[in-house]
């Protein structure tokens, strides 16, 4: 019980009945302390989740007037990875950290952001930069939490193929986090309707992420992210953008 004392013979009664009542004040101050910095922890900690998914729903907003883009796909990262191998830490990890996937775009100048046509060879290198600078937003820290923001930030446009940016790293050597966080970014882009496009119907797009199964994504993320794809549209149903 945590106790520590001793009691000389002979035994005095009333000396018996203080020492067992100090050590229950103690030990229930203790407690109390205990309750208190459980408290306060949570308190930052739902502090530092509500920065961040604040900040990246800022990113958002910089980009296509929107900050549900990055509600959606936050919920499709966690329910794919509740179907894999990992721990609920991790996918309670994910689902706070994945919406701080694109918060390097705050970084990124508005003609090139925002210009409605294709980007040329100059402007799709200006693009590209919000990878690191995203990374570099977040920083290194001793949080598991924002270790797995700053990976995602990373890691997120890589493809199974090698053939992403802005490492050019294949397959597994993609952090499991990023290649999570790719499906779901892109399966929400395709079928959300934005100011300068139409939403694509649900079935094209994941067509789409089929084709590009072992190209782009996880050849083995993807058959689980369709077997969910009921859930996947409720998230969308419940969380429309509004322009």
């Amino acid at each position: 019980m945590g106790a520590v004392d001793y009691i000389t013979k002979p035994i005095s009664p009333p000396i018996v009945k203080a020492r067992v009542k100090t050590h229950i004040a103690l030990h229930n101050q203790n407690l109390d302390l205990a309750e208190q910095v459980k408290e306060r922890t949570q308190q930052l900690e739902q502090s530092r989740l509500e920065i961040i998914q604040r900040l990246g729903r800022a990113a958002e907003y910089k980009d296509n007037e929107t900050g549900m883009h990055v509600v959606r796909m936050s919920h499709y990262s966690r329910i794919l990875a509740e179907q894999l191998d990992v721990s609920k830490r991790w996918v309670e990890l994910i689902f706070h950290a994945s919406p701080m996937h694109d918060i390097g775009k705050i970084g990124i100048p508005d003609r090139v952001l925002r210009k409605p046509g294709k980007l040329d060879n100059e402007e799709w290198d200006v693009m590209q930069q919000h990878v690191q600078i995203g990374g570099d937003i977040i920083g290194d820290s001793d949080s598991a939490l924002l270790k797995l923001a700053q990976e995602i930030a990373l890691y997120h446009h890589e493809k199974w193929d090698g053939s992403g940016y802005p490492h050019k790293v294949a397959g597994e050597d993609i952090p499991l986090s990023a290649r999570i966080v790719a499906i779901a970014d892109v399966f929400d882009a395709l079928t959300s309707e934005r100011p300068y496009k139409k939403a694509w119907p649900v079935e094209k797009a994941i067509g789409l992420i089929e084709e590009e199964a072992g190209k782009h994504f996880d050849p083995t993320l993807v058959p689980i992210f369709i077997s969910k794809l009921d859930e996947m549209l409720e998230i969308r149903d419940s969380f429309k953008d509004e322009f």
